[in-house]
């Protein structure tokens, strides 16, 4: 299967990519190919809504790091999604990237895609994932993605927190499980 996974923390060693990490490990040990796309660490502009992209077959006015990921985009079969929470919602950087696939958006809706999340957050507050989940959920539901699942790291706000956990051995379990 062809993974594209996209991370949204500008912590390269978070908690966020150590999931990212394990994850890939996991589904690469399966036999899976993963593209990954660290949103934080490239240009990125935000949708213009200038709809220029309706009128060039897709193609964004903006000539930046979404032309390398919207080629491996296009082919994944699974999506996957690694951020942290940012105030109760996703970090700005990895929805810069979600509202770019509007230039794609007629491929992209009823692809037969299917989308993941892993997400971690300090707060251990059992509602503190609701908002990021259910924005991933409609993500899913608007593109007719299916959801082939999630893992949710509440209460981790540094790596060594998260090392302590078994929310790695549970990102890597979901990536070789596919």
């Amino acid at each position: 299967m062809k993974i594209v996974l996209i991370t949204g923390s500008p912590h390269k060693k978070g908690t966020s990519a150590l999931l990212a990490e394990e994850f890939i490990r996991g589904a690469e040990e399966a036999g899976h190919t993963v593209a990954r796309f660290d949103a934080a660490f490239q240009e990125v502009g935000n949708c213009r809504a200038c709809n220029y992209c309706r009128n060039h077959d897709g193609e964004c006015i903006q000539k930046d790091g979404m032309e390398q990921l919207l080629p491996i985009l296009m082919e994944a079969e699974l999506v996957v999604f690694a951020m942290p929470l940012y105030y109760f919602g996703m970090p700005a950087q990895i929805k810069s990237v979600i509202d770019r696939f509007y230039a794609k958006n007629s491929k992209l809706l009823g692809s037969g895609k299917k989308a993941a999340l892993l997400a971690t957050c300090a707060d251990t507050a059992p509602w503190a994932l609701d908002v990021l989940t259910a924005h991933y959920q409609t993500i899913c539901r608007y593109l007719q993605w299916e959801d082939a699942g999630m893992v949710l790291a509440p209460g981790v706000g540094v790596r060594k927190d998260i090392e302590e956990t078994d929310y790695p051995e549970k990102a890597w379990e979901f990536g070789k499980s596919l």
